[in-house]
């Protein structure tokens, strides 16, 4: 019974070691897509629509702010020089 406890004892760090070690990392990611390939496939779709859904909003998104930094731009640089406020007194 002691030699079954000691036994365990010496397992348990090993067994810690080898599956934080790149070896143990790799059979956990050929697990994890062993997972995903056998059942995931709605899961899978689910979140590519969504993904593509969110792309398209940020490309709008972006197109906007786009168009608002060219208007503002063409404001500040297209200005006559009419509208331009002449200089302040500098006597207070």
């Amino acid at each position: 019974m002691i030699a079954l406890i000691f036994l365990l004892v010496l397992l348990i760090p090993i067994l810690a070691i080898v599956l934080d070690s790149p070896v143990g990392r790799a059979l956990a990611k050929r697990m994890e897509r062993r997972e995903l390939s056998s059942g995931g496939d709605d899961v899978t779709s689910e979140r590519l629509s969504h993904l593509e859904g969110e792309v398209e909003r940020l490309t709008t998104e972006m197109r906007r702010l786009e168009e608002e930094s060219q208007f503002l731009n063409n404001l500040l640089t297209d200005r006559p020089a009419s509208q331009v406020l002449p200089p302040g007194d500098q006597n207070g």
